[in-house]
């Protein structure tokens, strides 16, 4: 079900938004060689309760932390841990969400370990350059599949796969609502955009193939070993343009 929210609506999730995006900022800034995806964890966990908000993901579908930290090969839902260990060279990728005044806010990115390939680079560059390509056709009056189109000619264009079992959404009260949005697509087809759609919208991107499966802990990896990228934010439609609602 697409939920379309008033300004004063919107005006509340910025709040939540801004506190998943500060948070998704300091764990960042914690990145680095010998670091736990624990640690992470809990600078971000540890922000988000400071502000009075509740972090989007503990407990959600049963998921035992309040960031999704997934490394190299794991696309989306890796879970913190004290024993996983971050490493020079690695990408790690960070998935946060706040919930305050009633509003759910969603944001990723990836990060590098200290230095990494030219590869690795790359994958990042495009992976978020898709991501604002992807917002920049998110308009008034287009249709969903305007994003996905943008996300997947941006990934293509440049030689990587972009993950098709998974996709964006919407998000406001709950953490996921109607339109899914997919990163690959027709511009012409899906629901059409209208002020006031707040969407999450999400390039999730391969080096090797776009085949990915689900280990048994719920962690999606590559299906062929490769590794993977994931930017994200949140934004909000408006007759001016969107709006990107996760910036700090």
């Amino acid at each position: 079900m697409i939920i379309v929210k008033k300004d004063e609506e919107i005006e509340l999730m910025k709040k939540s938004c801004y506190i998943a995006a500060v948070a998704l900022f300091k764990a960042g800034e914690a990145i680095k060689p010998g670091v736990t995806t624990q640690h992470i964890n809990k600078i971000a966990e540890a922000y988000i309760t400071s502000k009075g908000a509740i972090p989007s993901f503990l407990n959600y579908g049963g998921f035992p932390a309040s960031v999704c930290i997934s490394i190299n090969n794991e696309v989306v839902h890796g879970i913190p841990s004290s024993n996983r260990v971050l490493q020079e060279g690695d990408i790690v990728s960070v998935d946060v969400g706040a919930f305050l005044n009633g509003f759910h806010s969603d944001n990723a990115a990836t990060f590098a370990v200290g230095r990494i390939s030219k590869d690795l680079e790359h994958l990042l560059d495009v992976t978020q350059n898709s991501l604002m390509l992807g917002i920049k056709a998110a308009v008034v009056g287009a249709r969903v599949g305007a994003i996905s189109h943008a996300v997947q000619t941006c990934v293509e264009s440049e030689g990587l796969y972009v993950v098709k079992d998974y996709v964006g959404h919407g998000v406001g009260r709950n953490l996921h609502e109607g339109p899914e949005v997919p990163n690959f697509g027709n511009p012409e087809h899906g629901a059409r955009l209208v002020s006031g759609m707040t969407l999450a919208i999400e390039p999730m991107v391969n080096i090797g193939t776009e085949e990915v499966q689900t280990q048994s802990n719920g962690t999606v990896v590559t299906k062929d070993g490769s590794y993977s990228a994931h930017f994200e934010h949140t934004i909000a439609l408006t007759e001016d343009g969107p709006q990107i609602l996760t910036l700090c």
